[in-house]
């Protein structure tokens, strides 16, 4: 069965993005050790780059490794539709959890209005590559009883205020460590899978 993955970014203290939905503050090193990061993370998660930066990441005819769909809420959308992007993840499925955004937006991205765990159950008994859940906190706190992994790249950096990585009701949920890489710039990329 295909697995529920949430892959994120995320402060030391829990943070996913600013009040406002910043995410340029994650610190990135010097110019190699933002070099050697991407280079891992890239070689093992190319479909997690947006189409229209792969060709500058080297990853224009990269096969997808891991996920074939993305799941993600309207404040993870928001970013690339302000930017000109309707569509930014072209070479996956792409799914926008909103009630609120135009189904029409773009004929690439089906827009799911309600029951996103109906969606996501759906979806795993289907056959393909992992699903991807890009974000954010509250839409993860939704579907957490269907999170399989987490992939958590944790920043050196504590943000103090914004959106939490996951963002619902009290419910103490176990992950096991799967495995771990650590990297000059200070980050660290955990592999979880739900116990």
């Amino acid at each position: 069965m295909r697995k529920l993955v949430y892959y994120v970014a995320v402060s030391i203290d829990g943070y996913i993005a600013g009040p406002g939905g910043e995410f340029d503050f994650y610190p990135q090193g010097d110019e190699e050790q933002a070099a050697a990061y991407a280079s891992w993370v890239n070689a093992r998660y190319p479909e997690t780059v947006p189409t229209f930066a792969r060709a500058g990441a080297g990853l224009s005819d990269a096969p997808n490794r891991r996920f074939d769909t993305v799941l993600m809420g309207l404040g993870s959308y928001r970013p690339g539709l302000d930017a000109g992007f309707t569509s930014p993840y072209a070479h996956l499925r792409q799914y926008v959890v909103s009630s609120t955004l135009a189904p029409d937006t773009d004929p690439a991205v089906t827009v799911v209005a309600e029951d996103p765990l109906g969606l996501v159950r759906g979806l795993k008994r289907e056959e393909g590559q992992d699903i991807w859940l890009c974000g954010g906190g509250l839409l993860a706190g939704e579907l957490l009883p269907e999170i399989d992994e987490l992939i958590v790249k944790s920043y050196p950096v504590v943000a103090g205020a914004g959106i939490p990585v996951i963002n619902g009701e009290f419910d103490p949920t176990l992950f096991g460590v799967a495995d771990r890489a650590s990297f000059g710039n200070g980050v660290t990329v955990t592999r979880f899978t739900r116990r």
